[in-house]
């Protein structure tokens, strides 16, 4: 593992600053908290790529930028903090790109990557299902052999971003059998296939990010397969890493943290200062999950813990702006409505509390 030098990592957040100091300034984003979910917007993505800010983790040869999850966390941690509108790349940068990398085929490596970084492709995660809750292991999408590939039939929900997405990763089972954690294959594949369908679910603040998408009969091609067949669990359980173990699971509030810092009184001090330290021990946690990752772990349980701990700053970050909110002005109050209204999904995406408690508590014991 090669760790990026201070000047390469200043250098990387000056530039991803410039950008958004041009589009601030020119008014075309809206700062607000969890951007990086609600915040679409195509043509800032692909300014992004075209400074060479996407697809930093795989090589250049895929149209990456060659360097590691500790640059990619430094330009990250720039555009969380600023609100900026990051979904249009955000899950095919974070973990659609490293898995292809991982387990995909030299083939699918050059179909896909070179899309991602360049911020052409954007893509959604069709993982979670009606029946199955936070059960990954309890899906019952199909995916039955076909000539020439595969036909998949069956549903997802919660699926951030269906409606602009390009492409769909999907975790499908192939075979049944009596350890339902066995049988499961992972796919990429393309939205406009005949026989998917999208459908919005609209949340209580009328915002419109989450789908569900069915599969009828649709015709995958055999090279979309991302693994080997029946080895989904181990691969999904890594990926899960590169989801859980970013610094989205803790900056996502920031933008309504700085509005608050900017109110906060003497009296306010010390829970101040709690919230703060807390925060540096989370960019810490992020910081060693990027580490891990560049060395070519799966840092399942570090990442959990991030997340779990994560998401409570976050929701404890919506509480202390409430109060401060009383006595503030009206911009600090509507962004700490937005939060508080994004705040429920906080301890949800990406595995709920307690199965992240379970991951954390299954660890083994370490001298």
């Amino acid at each position: 593992m090669t760790i990026p030098n201070s000047a390469e990592i200043e250098e990387l957040r000056r530039e991803a600053r410039d950008l958004i100091g041009q589009w601030r300034d020119a008014a075309r984003f809206q700062p607000r908290s969890d951007n990086w979910m609600r915040g679409f917007d195509g043509d800032f993505s692909r300014e992004l790529a075209k400074r060479g800010l996407t697809g930093l983790t795989w090589p250049r040869e895929y149209g990456g930028q060659g360097r590691g999850q500790l640059a990619r966390l430094a330009v990250n941690e720039e555009l969380l903090r600023a609100g900026a509108p990051v979904a249009a790349h955000w899950i095919g940068d974070r973990q659609i790109g490293p898995a292809v990398m991982r387990h995909g085929s030299p083939e699918l490596r050059k179909e896909i990557l070179p899309g991602i970084a360049a911020a052409q492709f954007v893509f959604c995660l069709g993982m979670s299902e009606p029946d199955a809750g936070s059960d990954l292991a309890a899906v019952r999408t199909m995916a039955v052999p076909a000539a020439g590939g595969w036909r998949v039939s069956g549903r997802k929900i919660w699926t951030t971003g269906a409606h602009h997405a390009t492409h769909i990763y999907l975790l499908a089972r192939t075979q049944r059998g009596d350890r339902k954690h066995e049988g499961l294959t992972e796919f990429i594949v393309d939205m406009d296939t005949p026989g998917v369908s999208v459908a919005p679910i609209v949340d209580l603040a009328g915002e419109h990010h989450f789908n569900e998408v069915t599969f009828s009969d649709v015709f995958v091609p055999e090279h979309r397969l991302l693994g080997t067949v029946g080895g989904a669990w181990r691969q999904v359980t890594e990926q899960l890493s590169f989801e859980r173990g970013g610094p989205e699971r803790f900056l996502s509030t920031y933008p309504l943290f700085a509005l608050v810092l900017e109110h906060a009184g003497p009296e306010h001090r010390a829970a101040v200062g709690r919230l703060v330290a807390r925060l540096a021990t989370l960019r810490r946690l992020a910081w060693n999950v990027a580490a891990s990752l560049d060395a070519g772990a799966a840092p399942i349980v570090d990442a959990a813990t991030l997340k779990y701990l994560g998401n409570a700053f976050e929701n404890d970050v919506v509480d202390f702006a409430r109060q401060t909110a009383r006595t503030g002005t009206p911009a600090l109050a509507e962004a700490c409505a937005q939060a508080l209204l994004a705040s429920p999904g906080f301890t949800i995406r990406g595995g709920a509390a307690d199965v992240l408690l379970s991951i954390i508590a299954k660890q083994e014991t370490r001298p």
